[in-house]
This record gives structure tokens, sequence and C-alpha cells, in this order.
């Protein structure tokens, strides 16, 4: 009775089911094998642990054999950091008998066929997923929620994030936003999750903001057309016209990421959830303050900041450019401004007109009008004093006499003298190379074309 009791409560062990037969393990009685195929999910303990593979006893004439790349999605992991001897776990069937009769196993696959079915019904309940991230890839993360889930880079945080690295091993709540199980593709979202817990702040902002208002913000991202403002719970933008008085080319030259701006709340647009803010609102305008100190007539001193085919602008204070006009850039014509300015010059202008309302400033670079009339005034030198200098300019021909008139010349050249003409003297009308002074005019003119000179109004009456 005794040794009854004593068997009765010995724990079994594999040889009240198995039995050595010529070298092989068989089962003692057929009926207490497990019936499974390839494809279904077993169970088992771990009763080895080797560099490259663990062993698990399923309750089948051999232990089921775990490659360490079957064990966990991640990669390249040891055996030892995943399971433990002893340990229970499941496992799927790849393949029940390979070449060598081993029965091959998956941990990984087996989790994953878990997961998916978790996640499936995570992603119609929309509820959210929550795992660690494993690995930093190009373009994301991937989170370990039972298989490899993907979080885009674009969808980690409300706001680009730019060092993902900080993430690893963090364990982040996302929901899922897409499923692909032809290609086993998982793709989540923090965003959504995040945009969610501040959907109540951000109807609280929409509500209570009103244009005109100035708030603080933290400056999120930065566009070409603009910066992106994060008002602790929605962002609004500040475009680039918006940011400074002066121009801007891109917003980086104004703002960073990171830094935080006051600013001023110009619209809200309540049904599209959009908020239009101004950074140069909240500093003084330094236009106005030119505006308020020159006047039209006045000098002012500037920089040559650029030159365009109409002009060159000029820097009269920080953040204040006055422009002059090609055509008032010199009394003459000018083909291109660089003829008369260089970028970096610096220049007395003339203010010549104020336009508040355009906030146009137009300079010029000639004389004044009344300038140029007392040029225009001067009197002029006399025919003698020019015919003097004309003189002068020959290297001093006609020196000590006034240079002859036109009329005289002509009288000189082609009027015979009268006493030579009553003397008969014929050496009045040759010339100095003992040519007759009738053939010559008959060179030139035809003879008789000066008979009427006499009539002609030369001048010579005073």
């Amino acid at each position: 009775m005794a040794n009854t009791t004593e068997n009765a409560s010995r724990t079994l062990t594999m040889k009240d089911f198995f039995k050595e037969e010529n070298g092989e393990i068989v089962p003692i009685d057929d009926s207490v094998l497990i019936d499974f195929k390839d494809g279904d999910i077993v169970e088992g303990d771990v009763v080895r642990i080797d560099k490259d593979e663990v062993l698990v006893d399923i309750g089948y004439k051999s232990e089921g054999l775990i490659p360490s790349n079957e064990l966990s999605i991640r990669k390249g992991v040891d055996p030892q950091e995943i399971v433990d001897l002893g340990q229970h776990i499941e496992a799927l069937v790849l393949q029940k008998e390979d070449a060598d009769g081993r029965l091959i196993l998956s941990a990984k696959r087996a989790a994953f066929e878990k997961a998916w079915q978790r996640i499936e019904e995570a992603h119609q309940d929309q509820r959210t997923v929550e795992g660690p991230v494993i690995e930093v890839v190009k373009g994301g993360l991937i989170i370990d929620i039972g298989l490899r889930g993907f979080l885009p880079a674009s969808l980690v945080d409300i706001r680009r994030v730019r060092n993902l690295d900080s993430f690893m091993g963090q364990r982040l709540e996302c929901k899922v936003i897409e499923l692909n199980r032809s290609r086993n593709n998982v793709v989540l979202s923090r965003r959504a999750v995040l945009e969610e817990e501040r959907k109540e702040e951000r109807n609280r902002i929409l509500t209570t903001l009103q244009e005109g208002d100035i708030v603080q913000g933290t400056v999120s991202n930065l566009v070409d057309f603009g910066a992106f403002v994060d008002l602790e719970g929605i962002d609004g933008l500040i475009h680039i016209s918006e940011l400074s008085w002066n121009h801007v080319d891109h917003p980086s030259e104004v703002v960073e990421v990171g830094e935080d701006v006051e600013v001023k709340v110009l619209e809200v647009d309540r049904d599209r959830e959009r908020i239009s803010l101004g950074l140069k609102q909240t500093r003084k305008d330094p236009w106005q303050e030119i505006v308020e100190q020159v006047e039209v007539g006045g000098q002012i001193k500037g920089r040559v900041t650029k030159l365009v085919s109409f002009g060159a602008f000029v820097e009269v204070a920080e953040g204040v450019e006055g422009l002059i006009h090609i055509s008032e850039l010199a009394e003459h014509h000018v083909e291109t401004p660089d003829e008369i300015v260089r970028s970096g010059d610096e220049v007395d202008a003339r203010i010549i007109d104020v336009d508040a309302k355009r906030r146009r400033l137009s300079l010029s670079l000639r004389p004044k009008k009344e300038e140029r009339e007392e040029r225009t005034d001067r009197p002029e030198r006399t025919v003698e004093q020019r015919d003097d200098r004309s003189g002068a300019d020959r290297g001093g021909a006609d020196r000590g006499g006034e240079r002859p008139r036109r009329e005289d010349r002509f009288r000189r050249d082609y009027e015979q003298p009268r006493g030579s003409r009553d003397r008969g003297d014929r050496g009045g009308d040759r010339d100095r190379g003992g040519r007759d002074r009738g053939d010559r005019v008959g060179d030139g003119l035809r003879t008789g074309a000066f008979d009427k000179l006499s009539d002609l109004d030369l001048g010579d009456n005073e």
C-alpha cells in the first residue's frame, strides 16, 4: 500500500513516455505524442541555451530547435538575454522535420502571429499600442510591439525631430495608422496621440485668443515662406513678410528653431484652426522714426546696399532703405548705376519724396534746381574772348590780333580790292600760287555766285 502511494506521488519524467530503441527515442505509447503540423503554435520549456540556438521540450519525440535569429525581432541579440533555462515559451513550427530530422521552431513568429491579431483589434477600435524603441533606421524608428512597427520621423512628435537617437530605448505610445498583412507592414504615429492629448488645450487657445493679443511662443519649424511658432497647444505661422521691417530672404536670418519669441496675433481662423502671427509688430518700426526726423529737400547720409537695373538702394538707418532712381544718379544720362556708385559706397543724398503710406523714400544725387539755375545764369564769354582762347588753343595762331570774323574772311578771299580793279593791276587777281583768282573761284563755286554778296546782310552793320 505504501509503495502504491509512493508511486502515485512520484513526479513523471520523459522516461515514463519515451524509450530508446536502436539508438532512437520512440514513445512507449504512440497516444502520448502531440499532433501538430507546420505553421502551428506549440508550447514548451527551454531545456538548453547555446550560443546560436535554443532547445525546447514540447513533448515531442525530440526537442525543438530555435535558431538565435528566430528568438526575437531584434537583430544580433544573445540568446542568454532573451530566454532563461526552464522558461515556458510559445513557438511556431517552421519545419516538423528537416534534412537532419530536427524540429525547427520560431519564437518570434509565434509572437508575431499573436501580436498581429492584437494590433488589428487596436486599429479597428482606435486604441493605442506601446513598445520600446529598438532601432533607429533611415527615416524613422522601429518599435517592438510584438512585431517590428515603423514610426516615421515626421510622426514622432508634433514638430520635426532632428535627433532620433535620443528616443533609443524609450517606450512610446502610438496609434496604428496603416496595416498591410501581405507585407507584414505596420506604420505607427506618436504624433496622433500627442495631438489628441492637446486637443482640449488647442480648443481653449482658439476660443480665448483674440486679434491684437501679444503672446509668448517657441519657434518649432522654419520653412521658406515663414516660421511656425508653438503656442503650447497649437502652432501659429509668422509669414516671412511679418518677421522683420527689413527685407528677409529666408526666416533663418531672423529666428531659429527652439528660440522663444514674443509675437502679435494678426488673425485667428477658428474654422480652419489657423493662427497668423507677426514678429515685427512687437518691435519698434525704424521707418517711422526716420519719417519723423527728415523732410523733403533735406540731405541724408547712407550706404549703398544694392544695385538694380533701375537705380541704387541706400540704407539710411537700420531697417530703412531709400531708392535713388537711375535718372537721379547724375545730371547726365546714365546707362547703368555702377557708372556712378558701387555697393558699399557712402553717399550724401538729397530727399526728394517721402511716401509714408507706401513706406518709400526717394533720394537723389543730382544738385538742387537752384544750383543748376545758378550755373545756367553765369555770363558767357564774348566772341572776342572765345576767339582769343581759340587762338591760344591753336598754339599761338593769330597772336597779337583779333581773329577775323566769318564775313571778313569772305571779303578777303572772294572780293577783289577796288583799287586793284581801277589800276588794272592783275596781281590782285592772282593767289599766292600764281593762279588766277577767278579760276580758283570756279573750282569750288560757279563764277558769279558772289555777284550779289554785297546785298547780303553779313552782320557788318552795327
